[in-house]
């Protein structure tokens, strides 16, 4: 891919005068090692009208701090995005496909949405750079929702369809694929609430269930997680059925969300609850797909009525959590000893405005992540993210971007982090193994 002398400026040549880690994180690397940095559509491609965050974000109702609108204006700017993660030296790259573009109405299969989708896998092998594919980030078709969501008899069904008419559109440019992102994370805070509702929560269901047409949007939106995790363990094993029938060599998996769970003075029966209902099933259910998605935030320690204060003397991230990066090496060690799968770091980052507190947390991440390495199998590292974006219900106050960006002009600039990081990634890739 030719990129042009501004963009290279700005993404490549600025970069290597910004900070750079500390050297120790450098050694040992397997030659093969992923070295990447992840998106969402939702979160950067803006004004994806057809999905049920939208819907979310644009009642009166809301309880989301800001709409997403254009976000990063990533749908028309990819290129510009690809061309980043090449400057960076970077040899993966995880986007979201979004299914309320590519099935805008139930059985209406927009091609135009799948060749966008297979431009970007082709200019990502170009450029050197494995696509990971997620099939489902999140946010799904406002149809979809008006049927129930993954509460539906349905549903299961439905998702396997559209990952099979994507497998056989993309298939031949992809070797990995995530079906589902984090479906076990609703249902951490179903059992964290304990069924207290949200505020206003009965007039953003009732405003909802107007906007997509269906009495069925509060069985979806605010419904019995567990049912929600049984659809979609069905969901991702349906799905996986009919990518390998599409595209056998493609490798499969699902990414969750697994913070370093620990249970503190009177916890543990809290912290048995969430581990046999929101793990448990799904380190089963990813026992014996090509690889598993492990996506480690933070530290926090479970008690009798919801998770402690974070203890003194740790790093912490923009909302006062612990953030330490010991916490991967942690849940590494925990998904190991539960599910038989490969793992690849699909997430990891720190929600901070402090660009030198990224660095160091980038740093000591990696040093964790060589540990791990010496305990067996990784296949890589997937940082969050590469661009500040929305971040749901909390809108865009948080950042986890490698790069800020202007939300009017969609300039992309360059943070020390992103300096850092391809300092540690050269010198990893120049002494791989």
């Amino acid at each position: 891919m030719q990129v042009s002398r501004r963009l290279a400026i700005a993404s490549g040549l600025a970069i290597g005068a910004l900070p750079t880690a500390n050297a120790r994180a450098q050694t040992s690397w397997p030659a093969d090692f992923l070295w990447g940095t992840a998106t969402a559509a939702h979160q950067i491609e803006g004004n994806n009208v057809n999905s049920d965050y939208w819907v979310l974000e644009t009642i009166p109702a809301t309880n989301f701090v800001d709409r997403s609108g254009d976000t990063c204006d990533s749908w028309n700017r990819w290129r510009e995005d690809v061309a980043i993660i090449q400057a960076l030296g970077l040899t993966a790259y995880r986007f979201s496909i979004e299914w309320a573009r590519v099935e805008p109405e139930d059985g209406m299969i927009s091609h135009a949405a799948l060749d966008h989708y297979r431009q970007m896998c082709v200019a990502c092998r170009e450029a050197g750079i494995e696509p990971i594919v997620t099939l489902h980030h999140f946010s799904s078709p406002r149809w979809f929702a008006a049927l129930g969501g993954w509460e539906a008899d349905e549903a299961p069904a439905k998702f396997a369809r559209y990952c099979g008419i994507v497998a056989a559109a993309l298939g031949e440019h992809l070797a990995y694929v995530c079906t589902m992102n984090e479906p076990n994370a609703q249902v951490t805070s179903y059992v964290m609430r304990d069924d207290a509702p949200f505020p206003n929560e009965d007039e953003v269901i009732r405003q909802a269930t107007k906007a997509v047409g269906s009495d069925r949007w509060g069985a979806y939106f605010m419904g019995n997680s567990f049912a929600v995790r049984d659809g979609c363990l069905r969901a991702h094993a349906l799905a996986t059925e009919a990518i390998k029938t599409a595209a056998p060599h493609v490798k499969t998996g699902l990414t969750l969300a697994l913070q370093d769970l620990k249970p503190g003075p009177g916890g543990e029966a809290r912290y048995r609850r969430i581990f046999d209902n929101a793990r448990a099933p799904f380190y089963a259910a990813a026992s014996g797909d090509d690889f598993i998605g492990v996506q480690p935030y933070m530290r926090l320690i479970v008690g009798p009525d919801g998770y402690l204060p974070t203890p003194p003397g740790v790093i912490v991230n923009h909302s006062g959590r612990d953030a330490s990066p010991d916490a991967l090496t942690a849940v590494v060690r925990e998904v190991r000893a539960n599910c038989r799968a490969p793992i690849m770091i699909t997430e990891n980052g720190i929600e901070t405005d402090d660009d030198t507190l990224r660095v160091r947390h980038i740093n000591e991440t990696l040093e964790q992540v060589q540990i791990c390495l010496t305990e067996g199998l990784l296949l890589g590292y997937i940082h969050w993210s590469l661009l500040d974006n929305f971040e749901w219900r909390s809108g865009y106050g948080p950042r986890f971007g490698l790069y800020s960006v202007d939300r009017q002009t969609f300039v992309r600039t360059p943070k020390p982090a992103a300096g850092a990081y391809r300092a540690i990634v050269a010198r990893a890739r120049a002494n791989g193994a």
